[in-house]
């Protein structure tokens, strides 16, 4: 099991950046493969990132390609995620996961949650 915590949401303006972090506790963060959902209001929550486990292997959603950065410290059991040239758009509640894989369903899915981070872009 692990325990995840999120930090670093809050408000910025459209253009602006912000880096998350995810700090892990009980079993070792190298362990699992790590990512980033968000959930907007009235919206379904959506993968945005994941990495793996040494950190050598990365995806990204089409929405935040080229934009979002994914990192991971396994020495700090800590996760990031670095947002650059937010968008309006990229409202949400950001949420940190552990042991991310393919679904049956073909979305990535996860059984280990925090509980999330607010992240507000201004126009």
């Amino acid at each position: 099991q692990v325990q995840l915590v999120e930090s670093g949401g809050g408000l910025v303006q459209a253009g602006g950046s912000l880096r998350l972090s995810c700090a892990a506790s009980g079993r070792t963060v190298s362990t699992y493969t790590m990512g980033w959902f968000r959930q907007a209001p009235g919206k379904e929550r959506e993968f945005v990132a994941l990495i793996s486990r040494i950190g050598v292997s990365t995806a990204y959603a089409d929405s935040v390609k080229g934009r979002f950065t994914i990192s991971r410290d396994n020495s700090k059991n800590t996760v990031y995620l670095q947002m650059n040239s937010l968008r309006p758009e990229d409202t949400a509640v950001y949420y940190c996961a552990a042991d991310v894989k393919l679904g049956r369903d073909s979305k990535f899915e996860s059984d280990y949650w925090g509980q999330g981070t607010q992240v507000t872009v201004s126009s």
